[in-house]
């Protein structure tokens, strides 16, 4: 007969397809920043409790700290075993893990076994993860090719992104994955951007799913959206891919910001304080001024100005920056408002698929 010990109760990140069930015990705070993909939250400590665990050990003793958590840990385990995990079977196959794969999986996984479950501990936890996921962000980037959209803001680049993806196109949404537009006014009304870390690991879920053999529309971004720091593979490897220079008119630039942006009327102190940022690119006096068009609800006169006076030129400034393909950019009108964006992606798409085999 086979004894179990802590040894070989290790397993490693590349066996993760072998169990039934992925198991986080950290807490819930460490589980909401970042976590493997499918994993189910079972904290042994709570936030709370970590910080007292915590405090004691430095102030008290490791050996305090190590007595009190452990009792902490029992009772919890003893909890899931009642709530959680009452319904899993008898060949119930779970992988635990916590922040290095220490003390609060491994006790968890020495009593799942003493049950009768074959539960295994992920050895290095989380930090294996997580250096992993690292890896694969400076490897996968590389595999693909690239086709951004670039051009003015309000051109709706974004839009037809998700027209491109619905036209049956390979899209790489980063603004999505960010929970951000990218722009000084990019934050969306009631949500929150996710971690960095929450966001590398969504985007190494999305470039996994990605088929090699066919091309990646993405659209244009600098280093930055928002809080979030792209990876430096993958901002290399499409700023050196083909360009797509999406064009609109005025009127329905303005007429599309009004749509994606006319929520920040609804907080113009928030709104103010946005614009008020933007002094030393622009005079106070200017920025004042859009302030006044705020207090008067003159949406599309401050959006007209915005238009022509901070984003188009920031773009002339800007757009050769970065793409190095960019004088070779396929120019396409795109009507951002109307409501057959899918055909026009098709349209959009035939024509780039034209192009390619004029050029050979």
């Amino acid at each position: 007969m086979r004894v179990v010990t802590l040894k070989n109760l290790l397993v490693n990140l590349d066996r993760l397809k072998d169990f039934d069930e992925v198991v986080d015990v950290r807490t819930p705070l460490e589980f909401a920043e970042d976590h493997i993909p499918g994993a189910i939250n079972a904290p042994v400590l709570s936030n709370e409790e970590r910080a007292i665990v915590g405090t004691m050990y430095k102030q008290v003793s490791p050996f305090e700290a190590t007595r009190v958590g452990a009792a902490m840990v029992a009772r919890n385990i003893a909890l899931h075993l009642e709530t959680t995990f009452a319904d899993r079977p008898r060949n119930w196959r779970p992988l635990i893990y916590c922040w290095r794969g220490g003390k609060r999986s491994g006790s968890m996984t020495t009593w799942f076994n003493m049950i009768g479950w074959q539960a295994r501990q992920l050895e290095g936890g989380y930090k294996s993860y997580r250096r992993a996921t690292l890896d694969l962000l400076d490897a996968l980037p590389k595999r693909f090719r690239y086709v951004a959209l670039v051009g003015h803001t309000g051109s709706g680049k974004t839009r037809l992104l998700q027209a491109l993806r619905a036209a049956g196109a390979q899209v790489l949404d980063l603004e999505g994955l960010a929970a951000h537009r990218g722009s000084l006014l990019g934050a969306l009304p009631g949500e929150p951007q996710p971690s960095q870390k929450g966001f590398d690991s969504a985007l190494v879920g999305v470039l996994r799913g990605f088929d090699v053999s066919r091309p990646v529309f993405v659209e244009a971004e600098s280093r930055r959206i928002g809080s979030i720091t792209l990876p430096e593979s993958l901002l290399v490897t499409f700023h050196r891919g083909a360009c797509v220079e999406v064009e609109a008119s005025h009127d329905d630039r303005i007429a599309f910001l009004l749509q994606d942006y006319g929520h920040l009327f609804d907080e113009p102190a928030f709104f103010k304080q946005q614009l008020a940022k933007l002094i030393g690119l622009h005079s106070r006096e200017r920025v004042m001024h859009w302030h006044r068009l705020i207090d008067e609800g003159a949406r599309s006169a401050l959006f007209a100005e915005l238009i022509d006076l901070h984003y188009d030129p920031a773009y002339a400034r800007s757009s050769g920056a970065h793409f190095t393909e960019l004088e070779h950019a396929t120019h396409v009108l795109f009507r951002p408002n109307d409501a057959d964006s899918v055909e026009q992606a098709r349209a959009i798409l035939a024509q780039l698929n034209e192009t390619a085999v004029a050029t050979g």
